[in-house]
């Protein structure tokens, strides 16, 4: 009578096969989340600078005789002005939101004639591992409006 010899360790094989697969998938998966949640943060950021580049420009289109007169000029890296007149409220809470809503945020508002250009910048240091070589950690959205 003839036995037949039957192959031993090729389940244990396919299995570990199987993990290593799963385990690559998983850490892609992971990676995956990662790099959304960055990318999502990131967006939420340059959306809160979009919407405080708006609020000074609304709170300049309220109080335009003080906004053509150059009341709302300011630099970066600029401390609002002191007082108690509207233009100085707006621009010491502006500058204060700045602070607070955004990672090392500041601000700039510059005159033309007309023509306006309001500078949010921020700090996109937590990503800089991301960014091109040499491109500093700051990011800023300008705002150009007429007013």
């Amino acid at each position: 009578m003839k036995r037949s010899r039957r192959q031993k360790g090729v389940g244990l094989i396919e299995v570990m096969v199987a993990v290593l697969i799963s385990a690559t998938g998983v850490l892609g998966a992971a990676a995956l989340q990662m790099n959304s949640i960055k990318y999502n943060q990131t967006a939420s950021t340059r959306s809160t600078a979009v919407f405080l580049a708006s609020d000074i420009c609304d709170r300049m289109r309220a109080n335009r005789a003080n906004a053509l007169a150059g009341n709302y000029d300011i630099a970066l890296d600029a401390d609002a002005p002191k007082g108690d007149a509207v233009h100085q409220q707006d621009l010491q809470e502006w500058v204060a939101t700045l602070a607070n809503s955004l990672p090392g945020g500041d601000g700039s508002v510059t005159r033309a004639g007309t023509t306006f250009t309001i500078v949010v910048q921020w700090n996109e240091g937590r990503i800089s591992s991301t960014r091109e070589a040499n491109s500093g950690d700051n990011e800023s959205f300008v705002f150009i409006t007429e007013l």
